[in-house]
């Protein structure tokens, strides 16, 4: 079923998939994922809200990062035959507090176009080339396509980048879902990570080419933060986190086309994210496992979230 509605002023899809399970998305502030209820329980982190991060770009839920994920460690960058120049008060441009531009440029964005509608499905649209004050930042014209899906248990996401002009489009861009466990202490979480290759990174988070490989791992989370990058991950690798005295489970499973991934637990604030990357933090600088997207030959990406019945 779906139903489309409004939060804190902003279109929203609402889609339920028969099984306990809900999820809302809001084309209207940048096609966020707004919720993932299972019952009443919140999985989603909500953090300042909705109408902060349309505003501010305090990221909640299931932020999309687009066109890069993560941090940039220049302004000036030479890929694709283009150049990305980076200027202070350019549209969509944030910064961390290192400086550094994060987390892309769409955050908030309300000219999504939804489509398709059937079942617990919709597909939205954002025509990236149709505005000239982002290709100033990333002059690479493209259309972006997102197939959101709630398939009983399943939140599936599938991304589309289709470059409209004669230029490849580099794909560096992900997902950053706020996980929870509602009601459980974070102290009694489980993180489950596939086997990987795990990056080191400076003290401004931005990937200094050293990597270790990783088996899969079942760890508890206890008193550990992560901020964590990763390369590497396989088609199907699956991120987790449970309780296994209370038999709760998230699973974030990196369908196709996410072969890194950056893993994120503050002390602060109860939260655990497994961030799906078509390439690792800082990929349009370095180039490490950084993709292109022809013209005529569109890029597809797909990860879900899975609630197993406990």
């Amino acid at each position: 079923m779906i139903e489309t509605t409004e939060i804190d002023g902003y279109a929203a899809v609402r889609l339920d998939g028969g099984d306990g399970l809900t999820a809302v998305f809001a084309p209207g502030a940048g096609m966020v994922g707004v919720s993932l209820r299972d019952g009443d329980d919140e999985l989603l982190g909500q953090r300042h809200g909705l109408a902060s991060y349309a505003r501010e770009a305090r990221t909640m839920g299931i932020p999309l990062l687009h066109p890069w994920a993560n941090r940039l460690d220049r302004d000036e960058i030479a890929v694709a035959g283009n150049t990305i120049a980076l200027r202070d008060g350019a549209a969509g441009l944030h910064r961390d507090p290192n400086g550094l531009a994060i987390h892309g440029l769409l955050a908030g964005r309300p000219e999504w176009s939804v489509s398709e509608q059937e079942g617990a499905a919709f597909s939205a649209t954002f025509d990236f080339g149709a505005h000239p004050e982002l290709l100033a930042s990333f002059p690479f014209p493209h259309e972006l396509r997102l197939d959101i899906a709630l398939e009983g248990r399943i939140l599936r996401i599938t991304s589309t980048v289709t470059p409209t002009g004669d230029c490849p489009v580099p794909l560096a861009y992900g997902f950053h879902p706020y996980l929870t466990l509602p009601g459980i202490p974070r102290e009694h979480w489980v993180v489950e990570l596939p086997a990987c290759s795990h990056l080191a990174l400076d003290e401004r988070s931005i990937p200094t080419g050293a990597a270790q490989s990783q088996p899969a791992t079942v760890t508890p989370l206890g008193d550990r933060a992560f901020d964590d990058a990763y390369v590497g991950v396989a088609d199907g690798a699956v991120f987790a986190v449970s309780d296994p005295d209370d038999g709760r489970r998230i699973e974030v499973t990196f369908e196709q086309g996410f072969a890194a991934a950056q893993v994120y637990a503050p002390l602060s604030e109860p939260v655990i994210c497994f961030e799906p990357m078509t390439a690792p933090t800082n990929a349009l600088v370095s180039g490490e496992s950084l993709r292109l997207a022809g013209p005529g030959a569109p890029a597809v990406a797909a990860f879900s979230i899975g609630v197993p019945r406990n």
